[in-house]
């Protein structure tokens, strides 16, 4: 069966074609910059890479780019090879705790949670109804980012604010990336050979979040009711003082929307470096003596550090695995070295030459790098969200 998964943002389209239930992907591309005059995309299919440009007006133009790259590159003869399309959506709510069907009622959800997921659900939406328009009739199945998170008990989720906040307006911890932690919860579990493992997750990116797993489930969360809560992050700042915001609204003239929008895409290793969203670069410019990227650097890792000693506190010391994954946990190798070396006093190990023999560019994509005196295994496994969303719609859809 060959299902199609899509992850749509507000200017992006990725796409993978898989063939279920091997898992084999037979083609997979990410169109980019849609609405602006220098779109293009990149396509992958059987190990080559292959670009193409044009202007893409709107997400409707996105998806005729995805079906003529599916046919063009004969990924399938014609559309009715495909029998069902999972798409990634941010926000569930309460409401949904596992992925579902798309009907009208699913819709209108996503639509009334927009104002929970600003940033993400306008092109979540778009993506689901320009691939409705094209095949009305195949099965869509909504993937939802916060699902995983459901599990979480109240003392984790409730804010401490008025009580009436959660019973009237919905606010509470939901968290994300509940796609990668569960892909990382299954796939130790698969490793251990049983379902009650304890984990700490590191999902560690341009967006980052840590997901404690008790006993096979999510038990909490560092993002909160949106995104920017917890870690910082390439351009968002994480948990910060509240008042912050009003301060700064009188001193700026700025309004809160406004504010809220530089917390989001102008914070994080962006704001303290003035320069960089992207730990590469400020790799470079700590090498080249930059002392604000340094600042920087020291402060994601010590807010990582920070996460990764609270949840070892939480699971109390019972921990199957530490597990790093996502752009940075799976390729900064230094990055992870220096995340655990502020751990050893409560007694994480690193071996310093298994950690550096393992990244995305190397010959060895993951493994264990602690050190056998570890108190815990601590892992790199690549996370893989996009088969998450394949499993889910085979399921729904078989």
């Amino acid at each position: 069966m060959k299902l199609l998964c899509v992850n749509a943002g507000s200017s992006s389209l990725k796409f993978q074609l898989f063939e279920m239930p091997e898992e084999k992907v037979i083609i997979s591309g990410y169109i980019e910059k849609i609405g602006s005059p220098d779109s293009f995309w990149n396509t992958k299919i059987n190990g080559q890479k292959i670009r193409g440009e044009k202007f893409i007006l709107d997400h409707t133009e996105a998806v005729a780019v995805l079906i003529d790259e599916l046919l063009k590159h004969k990924a399938i003869e014609s559309m009715d090879e495909i029998k069902g399309i999972g798409h990634r959506v941010l926000h569930g709510g309460e409401k949904y705790s596992d992925s579902v069907l798309i009907t009208e009622e699913v819709i209108q959800s996503i639509r009334d949670l927009t104002k929970l997921g600003p940033l993400h659900h306008p092109g979540n939406l778009a993506g689901i109804e320009a691939m409705q328009k094209v095949l009305p009739n195949v099965p869509m199945v909504a993937v939802y980012d916060t699902a995983f998170h459901q599990t979480m008990p109240k003392i984790n989720y409730i804010y401490p604010v008025p009580y009436e906040w959660y019973e009237e307006y919905g606010v509470r911890r939901y968290g994300f990336h509940g796609t990668s932690h569960k892909y990382i919860t299954q796939a130790v579990q698969k490793m251990l050979g049983r379902d009650d493992v304890n984990i700490i997750s590191c999902h560690i990116g341009s967006g980052s979040s840590i997901c404690c797993v008790k006993d096979g489930k999510s038990y909490d969360t560092t993002m909160g009711l949106t995104p920017l809560d917890g870690l910082m992050m390439g351009t968002r700042s994480g948990c910060i003082d509240p008042s912050i915001i009003e301060y700064v609204c009188k001193e700026s003239g700025q309004d809160v929307s406004e504010v809220t929008t530089i917390l989001n895409k102008k914070s994080g290793l962006l704001g303290v470096s003035k320069q960089f969203a992207d730990h590469r670069d400020i790799e470079n410019a700590m090498n080249d003596g930059d002392e604000l990227a340094r600042l920087a650097n020291d402060m994601y890792i010590q807010r990582i550090v920070n996460y990764i000693a609270e949840y070892y506190v939480k699971l109390e010391g019972h921990v199957d695995a530490i597990v790093f994954t996502a752009g940075l946990g799976e390729n900064a190798r230094e990055f992870r070295e220096a995340i655990i070396s502020k751990l050893n006093c409560i007694g994480l190990k690193i071996d310093k030459e298994a950690n550096m023999s393992i990244a995305s560019y190397k010959e060895q994509h993951e493994g264990k790098i602690s050190a056998e005196d570890s108190v815990c295994p601590i892992y790199v496994i690549p996370t893989d969200e996009e088969v998450m969303i394949a499993r889910d719609t085979y399921a729904l859809v078989k």
